[in-house]
């Protein structure tokens, strides 16, 4: 598939602590950056959420409490994201 992109695109997949938008955090960030000229950047962090994780949801994503202990906080990382995705569309997944 070709695609002709004007800006870079920026495709979001995130692994989180739930689906409450309000409550829950981010546990995992991957960002997969297309450029123009189609060569392709990744960036990917696991993050520690500040809040357990439910057992249930570890078990769909594999990332459990142990695994995030010495991670950044997403407040740590989020400025490194944000100059990553600068003057890109962006998608989700």
């Amino acid at each position: 598939m070709i695609l002709n992109l004007q800006n870079p695109i920026a495709f979001f997949d995130l692994e989180t602590t739930g689906i409450n938008t309000i409550t829950d955090r981010i546990v995992e960030i991957c960002v997969l950056k297309v450029l123009p000229d189609g060569s392709s950047k990744i960036k990917k962090d696991i993050i520690n959420p500040t809040i357990p994780i439910p057992p249930s949801v570890s078990e769909i994503h594999g990332i459990w409490d142990k695994d995030v202990i010495d991670k950044p906080t997403f407040k740590d990382v989020a400025p490194q994201y944000n100059q990553f995705i600068e003057k890109c569309d962006l998608a989700g997944f």
